[in-house]
């Protein structure tokens, strides 16, 4: 071999040599950071179970708040991305590591928390490992789809034209609205009446499928049921539900007035099946004015519309608000009377009557004829 060919040789050979300490240094320091990762952890466990009563949750300033919204199905992969996004986190490796040491992976609540950039990691996770932000909303019943709709713009839940377009427009797959007839509003008496919890931005769809939801739940196989035996639809059994509950101040008369209705509509005589009912005048008004009148006159019962039962026979087209159950289990199940005739008494209660010139004489009595 040449000495160039020995020179080239040893050349290669102290290369190789020279690479070691590199390698040695590169190991000790992957060394030192798992370690120190190791001893964070420990730390980090270690503190937290020395601390197993958490404190309440901070107040956070006005000012300072942001909020931030956990999308439904989201994993804490990428809700941790998302922070990391949206400013609120600096280190995701360090916040995903605590994340899982601490058992905060899979606890984060879906919808939104009022958090803050200047929160630690710890407590940031607890945030969104709890409750949501949510807003409270009463729809008693009663309430026409309109008034229900101003109830949620005014708790700052929806838009007014988007909510119609979507309730009047959109396709919800629920038994109680096959069949239902083209109308002006489309889920009149069937946004169920009752408290709710909503998330700041749920948006429109989910609130009304919520509603319905509740509907459905409520309007049990046994209503269907019943509704088949008595010979009326789902729709027919809520418009007369909802007639119920605006002639009904007091929940006792419920059934009686119900009653009252089902003979009307069950009479062969077409004066008897109108069914009379001031409150369908005042369905009337209240879309077109936007408010009920104090009292109607005679003149009000000769509107010509298909709500004025004065005016037609049998039910109106729709429902006239959203009624309560009691209300729909009164439709269901009127009481078994004689009455053809109600008038109010001015105290939320009612006198019945069989025939017309009993009415008539309940109507002096309580001043209904002046």
């Amino acid at each position: 071999m040449s000495e160039a060919g020995i020179g080239m040789s040893k050349t290669k050979k102290t290369k190789k040599k020279n690479k070691w300490p590199l390698r040695i240094v590169t190991l000790l320091f992957l060394i030192s950071v798992f370690l120190g990762c190791a001893v964070f952890s420990y730390n980090y466990v270690i503190s937290n179970q020395n601390n197993n009563v958490e404190g309440p949750l901070p107040t956070i300033e006005e000012s300072q708040k942001v909020e931030f919204a956990i999308p439904n199905g989201a994993t804490s992969a990428e809700i941790i991305d998302k922070l990391a996004e949206e400013g609120l986190i600096r280190n995701t490796f360090m916040f995903k590591m605590m994340s899982k040491i601490n058992g905060y992976d899979g606890t984060y609540k879906s919808g939104t928390h009022n958090v803050s950039k200047d929160l630690d990691y710890d407590t940031l996770m607890r945030i969104l490992s709890s409750d949501p932000v949510t807003v409270k909303v009463l729809i008693p019943e009663g309430l026409t789809f309109k008034e229900v709709r101003d109830r949620l713009f005014k708790a700052n839940l929806i838009d007014k034209t988007l909510f119609e377009k979507i309730a009047n427009q959109g396709k919800y797959d629920y038994k109680f609205l096959k069949g239902i007839p083209d109308r002006e509003y489309a889920l009149e008496g069937y946004l169920f009446p009752d408290t709710y919890k909503f998330d700041k931005k749920v948006g429109e769809k989910a609130i009304i499928n919520r509603m319905l939801d509740r509907f459905n739940e409520i309007f049990t196989q046994e209503f269907y049921d019943r509704a088949k035996a008595i010979g009326m639809t789902t729709d027919q059994v809520i418009i007369l539900a909802s007639i119920i509950e605006k002639e009904s101040g007091d929940p006792a008369d419920r059934r009686i007035i119900s009653g009252v209705f089902h003979n009307r509509l069950k009479s062969r005589d077409p004066y008897m099946r109108k069914l009379q009912s001031d409150t369908t005048i005042q369905y009337y008004y209240l879309n077109k004015d936007g408010k009920v009148k104090p009292r109607l006159t005679k003149e009000d019962t000769k509107i010509l519309d298909p709500y004025n039962t004065y005016q037609i026979e049998g039910l109106p087209p729709g429902p006239i608000c959203c009624p309560s159950k009691d209300a729909i289990e009164a439709a269901l199940e009127p009481a078994k009377t004689n009455y053809y005739y109600f008038v109010s008494k001015g105290d939320g209660t009612h006198e019945f009557s069989t025939t017309l010139s009993q009415h008539q004489a309940a109507v002096r009595k309580y001043g209904w004829d002046k």
